[in-house]
């Protein structure tokens, strides 16, 4: 990751969609929303919170099976971020998920969240273990 690049964590879900974003120096990442994948202005919406945040990478969410291969759900993260790189002309990496919706759904839990506002949160949430998964990994290098 460049000194000017930001980026933003992506859960990938059937119905919804989280993201979480990056602090300007790459090191903490926090929720941002959650999308319906489905809605017909999915992508616009991507779009704008992309803009708004200055993005230039997205940190794409790669479901793996717990014996570690790929099933249809990583197929699917992969087309998605085909389709994300081509629609939004942004840098996309691919990242291991592993397990990080039900991390998210834990702390929720215990940090007292009731189930209606859990169900519209575990996604985003889910999206910045993700996105700090990778910038714990990839360290921003101080400017000289």
């Amino acid at each position: 990751m460049s000194a000017t690049c930001a980026a933003i964590g992506v859960d990938l879900g059937d119905r919804r969609v989280g993201l979480a974003g990056a602090d300007p120096t790459g090191t903490i990442a926090t929720p941002l929303t959650t999308l319906e994948r489905r809605h017909p202005k999915f992508w616009s919406a991507l779009e704008q919170a992309c803009v708004e945040r200055g993005c230039r990478l997205l940190v794409i969410g790669l479901p793996r099976r717990l014996d570690g291969s790929e099933g249809d759900a990583a197929v699917t993260a992969r087309r998605f971020a085909a389709d994300a790189g081509r629609r939004l002309g942004l840098e996309v990496t691919m990242w291991d998920e592993w397990l990080t919706t039900a991390q998210a759904e834990r702390a929720l839990i215990d940090g007292g969240v009731r189930r209606m506002q859990r169900k519209s949160t575990v996604d985003a949430v889910a999206a910045t273990l993700i996105l700090q998964s990778y910038l714990d990994a990839h360290p921003r290098r101080p400017s000289p």
